[in-house]
């Protein structure tokens, strides 16, 4: 009452500032209300105004602090710092230039979050199968776009170091690591890098009956790493003449084939070891084994592999001289080419023997081949392939009509002075026939003399 400042409450204001007191609080509650709501929402936030103000990237980071997950929280800021790094490096015009950054992607960062800090949370308990489960989830589910390769390599390599941490799986998550390793290296190139990781995955793989989603067992799996990292490696050493240790890391190729139970690889890498052994100079042994090669593929009912094979086989009886032999097997190439209708097989085959032909002189017949060879090209729609079986006809036309040119010229007689002049005016085929070409040059002039008096009579 009487400080001079509140003013006494009249009878009839009271009843006014009961019910404006009711509304403050039915206000406030619903107020608490809404707040709740958002929260269970997923809006996990201090404050409800602040966190709307916020960026999406700050909230979670602010949730992630406010929960105790530190390690997470620096691993989020380090990954967004790395595709800023990236960014920056690659500059204006490139492709990472034109992506949206982590930050501006709210579905990722959720799953980041998701994600680390369940990881987090595992490798606090000590259970590391659960870390490295959470870790592979991020690699190859969340993040298995082209654009986002480097965060699935970056969490494949996080999964190889937990895996090294987990000792109660009988090493099937570390054969894992490894295989993802090996994939990665082989992508970048580092093909010793990835032999390394796939022979770890082969050995710890030996004996076990662990599969993957497709149902095949990783010892099969890791028995075809092998064999195409194998042959990689062999083949860089036959650019650089090893030949001894290129045919050393094709056998090894075969024998993981061989183990890995697909036959059609196992054709592959009899064809491929062949070949080394007939760089190396060891026709015998190559031979030998590319007709194991056959025998594979003609089990399969494999005609490109077939053909290969025979081609290979053509190539190295041809490089000893045996020419029957060699067009047997050519002939076989090509019944195989026709009979499954494969055009590039057919085109393949009779260019081999269209060559084989020219170099020998024969070049009716090398003709005769390479406009089959024309023919089957012009099958596919392949005008590259067109134009180059079209350039062997030409060189066979050419070579065929030089040898008539070449004997006219080595003679030196007014009858062949004749053919060349005539082949010289009309650029046909070269005539054959002395007679033909006296009455093609008497016409000749008997026209021109007609054209002429023609022409003086109306002028």
């Amino acid at each position: 009452g009487g400080c001079g400042v509140c003013f006494p409450i009249s009878q009839p204001v009271l009843p006014m500032a009961q019910s404006l007191l009711k509304a403050v609080l039915v206000i406030c509650t619903y107020l608490v209300r809404w707040r709740t709501e958002y929260r269970f929402k997923g809006l996990k936030s201090l404050f409800l105004i602040p966190s709307n103000r916020n960026s999406y990237k700050k909230n979670i980071c602010i949730d992630m602090l406010r929960q105790g997950y530190h390690e997470s929280f620096s691993e989020l800021f380090a990954l967004i710092q790395k595709w800023n790094a990236l960014r920056e490096a690659a500059g204006p015009g490139s492709a990472i230039w034109q992506q949206k950054s982590l930050e501006e992607q709210p579905d990722k960062l959720h799953q980041l979050c998701h994600f680390l800090t369940r990881a987090e949370a595992a490798q606090r308990a000590g259970h590391y199968e659960e870390v490295y489960d959470n870790q592979l989830y991020l690699a190859y589910y969340c993040f298995s776009d082209p654009e986002d390769k480097w965060l699935s390599n970056y969490f494949y390599e996080q999964c190889f170091n937990t895996a090294q941490l987990i000792k109660i799986d009988g090493g099937k998550r570390e054969a894992q690591a490894h295989a993802n390793m090996g994939l990665i290296s082989e992508e970048q190139g580092h093909v010793m890098k990835a032999a390394e990781h796939y022979e770890v995955f082969y050995q710890l793989t030996e004996g076990s009956t662990w599969k993957d989603e497709t149902g095949h067992t990783y010892n099969s799996l890791a028995c075809e790493h092998l064999w195409r990292i194998y042959t990689l490696l062999a083949d860089k050493m036959l650019e650089n003449k090893e030949h001894d240790q290129a045919i050393k890391t094709l056998i090894k190729a075969l024998k993981m084939a061989k183990e890995g139970g697909d036959k059609m690889m196992e054709g592959e890498a009899a064809y491929y070891l062949s070949l080394a052994y007939h760089f190396a100079g060891e026709q015998q042994t190559a031979l030998s084994i590319l007709n194991t090669a056959v025998k594979i593929f003609t089990a399969l009912c494999d005609s490109a592999g077939l053909g290969r094979a025979y081609a290979a086989i053509a190539k190295i009886l041809e490089s000893q001289g045996k020419a029957a032999e060699t067009m047997k097997y050519l002939g076989e190439f090509m019944k195989v080419a026709e009979n499954t209708h494969l055009s590039q097989s057919l085109v393949d085959a009779c260019v081999l023997l269209g060559n084989i032909y020219n170099e020998r002189g024969k070049y009716s017949e090398a003709l005769e081949y390479f406009s089959q060879a024309s023919e089957a090209a012009k099958a596919l729609n392949n005008l590259p392939l067109v134009d180059e079986t079209k350039t062997y006809c030409g060189i066979a036309k050419a070579h065929k009509l030089m040898v008539a040119f070449n004997s006219h010229i080595e003679a030196e007689d007014p009858v062949s002075l004749k053919y060349l002049l005539a082949w010289k005016e009309n650029r046909s085929d070269m005539c054959t026939d002395p007679l033909t070409v006296g009455k093609t040059l008497v016409m000749k002039h008997i026209s021109a003399v007609l054209s002429s008096m023609v022409k003086s009579f109306f002028l």
